[in-house]
């Protein structure tokens, strides 16, 4: 958890950060309810993308400053309490300081393409939800915007949660290993059984059920609204209904991506700072694999092999560099998008 000073005026300065982010996003350049064409949403992802980076660079140079380092015993202190891959402390503090800010940098930068690179599969399920209650283009960038905000809170809990469990029953990440190894033989099987992500049953979706049986539903058209006063009653609408769904789906999706950043780092922060970043650009990323989900055909085989390898990794207990780590995911994706390319499956017209 949050112990230090400068780790909570960093957190809060991110939070911060986000909060006004996500003000403009709405409130000003979306503040139309409308369809991301391509084009914007090609922008749009380079802008998410590049704040990463920036931030990415960010720690390269202060990351030190997150934990409020000033001696090499501070150092020394971290990396042991996070399990950082840094086999010695040089003695020149500057040459220590540069070190560990390194290795920070490249974790953040490795837990956020893990994360964002397992988003692509997350999204299909979403396509599905919005295709299954037929909710209109024009509404999808309100509904992920709130969806996000509620995504954050829960990665909150979920990762601080998960970490202070590991930190003292460190046997807990063999078993999330094992989880990640499983999830990643199912994607596999999916692949190879050709099996495609089907319309969810609208009206006996759990979600549903339980809202229809303790709240009033309207089932009519009722524009960008999540809920609406009819005769001094208030009626929930088909696209709140969706929005909690994608919330629920959320949570699922927090099983995988958050333990495979685990694998990476420790520090909680950085796992937050990561997933949070990857978050922040799913509704870009959403519509960018709208216009282009036929054309990566094999990045579903990819994202299989990206959590196993994780997952054994996790499980053994082997000890790979930040560096190694990171070439691997960046040549696992490589290989089966590069396959994609030269393999391209037939051509389908995009969702409309």
């Amino acid at each position: 958890m949050l112990t230090g000073t400068y780790e909570i005026i960093a957190f809060s300065g991110f939070l911060l950060f986000i909060m006004l982010m996500l003000s403009l996003d709405l409130g000003i350049f979306n503040r139309k309810s409308h369809a991301l064409s391509f084009r914007e949403a090609l922008l749009w992802t380079f802008f998410w993308v590049g704040l990463a980076i920036g931030f990415y660079l960010l720690l390269r140079f202060f990351g030190n400053e997150l934990h409020g380092i000033k001696t090499n015993a501070d150092i020394q202190s971290l990396v042991i309490r996070y399990h950082h891959p840094l086999r010695t402390i040089n003695p020149d503090h500057s040459i220590a300081i540069a070190d560990y800010n390194r290795n920070l940098s490249l974790e953040f930068i490795t837990g956020y393409l893990i994360e964002y690179s397992l988003s692509v599969d997350n999204i299909f399920v979403i396509i599905m939800i919005f295709l299954s209650f037929n909710i209109e283009q024009r509404y999808y960038h309100r509904v992920l915007f709130w969806g996000i905000l509620g995504a954050i809170l829960m990665r909150f809990l979920f990762i601080f949660v998960a970490s202070a469990l590991i930190s003292r029953f460190e046997w807990i990440l063999i078993i999330f290993g094992v989880i990640l190894v499983i999830l990643g033989f199912k994607m596999g099987w999916e692949f190879f059984s050709g099996k495609v992500a089907e319309l969810i049953d609208t009206e006996h979706h759990p979600v549903v059920k339980f809202l229809s049986k303790y709240f009033s539903v309207t089932r009519d058209k009722t524009g960008h609204h999540f809920w609406v006063r009819r005769e001094g009653k208030i009626l929930i609408t088909p696209l709140l209904i969706v929005l909690i769904i994608i919330e629920f789906s959320d949570v699922l999706f927090a099983v995988d991506s958050v333990p495979a950043v685990f694998s990476v780092t420790r520090d909680p922060l950085i796992v937050f700072f990561s997933n949070i970043f990857a978050i922040l650009g799913l509704r870009s990323l959403f519509f960018l694999v709208m216009n282009v989900m036929n054309r990566f055909r094999f990045l579903k085989l990819g994202l299989a092999c990206l959590l196993s390898f994780i997952g054994v990794k996790m499980v053994f207990q082997i000890s790979i560099s930040t560096n190694h780590s990171l070439g691997i995911i960046i040549g696992i994706l490589s290989v089966f998008i590069i396959l994609s390319m030269i393999f391209p499956g037939k051509k389908e017209k995009t969702i409309s």
